[in-house]
C-alpha cells in the first residue's frame, strides 16, 4: 500500500473535498451561526431595555444601531486578536518543525514512522508511509501528524474578523428592524416572537453542526434570549420613570 492510497479514503476522488477542508468549512459555518446568535441576543436585549424605558422610536433606533455597530466591531476585533494569536503560535511551531527537519532528518523520519505505528500500522508499512510522505512534502507530513496543523490552510485573521462582523450584523438587524418598524403597542411582543423564532433556528443549526440533540439546544437558546429580553425590558420600565 502506498502513501497516496493510505491518504485517500475509499470512494473519494482527487477532485472531492478532503476531511480537512470539510471540517474547516463546518467550523466557519458554526462560527457564523454563533456570531449571528450573539447579534440577535445582544441587540434584542438592548432594544427591549430601551423600549421599556421609552416609546420614542428614534431613541430605540439610535440605541439599537449603536449596539449593532459596537457589537460588530467588538466581535471583529476579538476574532482578529484570537485568530492572530493562534496563527502566530502555529507559525512558530511550523518554524520549529522546519528547523528540526533540516537539522535532524533521520530522527524526524523515525518519529513520524512511530506516530503511524501508534495509529495502528505495522512497523514496515509505517516506515514506508513515512518515507513516501516525507519525500512528497516533509513539512506538511510532519506538521499534520505531529501538530495537527495543515501549513497550507492556516486561518486568516482578517477573514475571521470580517466573517464574525458580518454574522453579528446579520443577526442584530432582525431585532433592530422588527422593533423599529412594528406598531408601538405591539413592538415588544412582535420582536420577542421574531427573536424566539430566529434563536430556535440558530439553536437548531448549531446543534446539527455539532451533532448534538437539537431539542435541548433549541430550548436553551430560546430561553436564554427571551430571558435577556424580559430582564432588560423590566429594567427599562423601572429606570425609565426616573429619567
Amino acid at each position: 500500500m502506498s502513501a497516496d492510497e493510505l491518504g485517500t479514503p475509499i470512494g473519494q476522488h482527487d477532485d472531492e473535498p478532503h476531511d480537512g477542508s470539510v471540517s474547516a468549512r463546518l467550523n466557519w459555518l458554526r462560527a457564523g451561526v454563533l456570531g449571528a446568535n450573539d447579534g440577535i441576543v445582544s441587540v434584542a436585549g438592548l432594544v427591549a431595555g430601551v423600549a421599556g424605558a421609552t416609546s420614542d422610536r428614534h431613541a430605540i433606533l439610535i440605541a439599537g444601531g449603536a449596539g449593532l455597530v459596537a457589537g460588530a466591531l467588538s466581535m471583529a476585533a476579538g476574532e482578529y486578536v484570537s485568530v492572530s494569536t493562534q496563527r502566530d503560535s502555529e507559525q512558530g511551531l511550523l518554524a520549529k518543525e522546519r528547523a528540526e527537519l533540516a537539522e535532524e532528518p533521520e530522527e524526524e523520519l523515525a518519529e513520524l514512522a512511530d506516530l503511524y505505528v501508534q495509529r495502528g500500522l505495522s512497523p514496515d508499512l509505517a516506515q514506508q508511509v513515512a518515507v513516501e510522505l516525507t519525500a512528497h512534502d516533509a513539512l506538511s507530513a510532519h506538521a499534520e501528524a505531529e501538530l495537527g496543523i495543515d501549513p497550507e490552510a492556516l486561518t486568516s485573521p482578517w477573514q475571521a474578523a470580517v466573517a464574525s462582523m458580518l454574522a453579528f450584523t446579520v443577526g442584530a438587524l432582525l431585532p433592530l428592524l422588527t422593533i423599529t418598524l412594528s406598531p408601538a403597542d405591539l413592538r415588544v411582543w412582535v420582536t420577542g416572537l421574531s427573536v424566539a423564532l430566529a434563536l430556535a433556528l440558530t439553536g437548531f443549526a448549531s446543534a446539527r453542526l455539532g451533532s448534538s440533540p437539537t431539542g435541548r439546544a433549541v430550548a436553551r437558546n430560546v430561553a436564554g434570549g427571551v430571558l435577556a429580553m424580559v430582564v432588560t425590558h423590566l429594567i427599562g420600565q423601572l429606570v425609565g420613570p426616573l429619567l
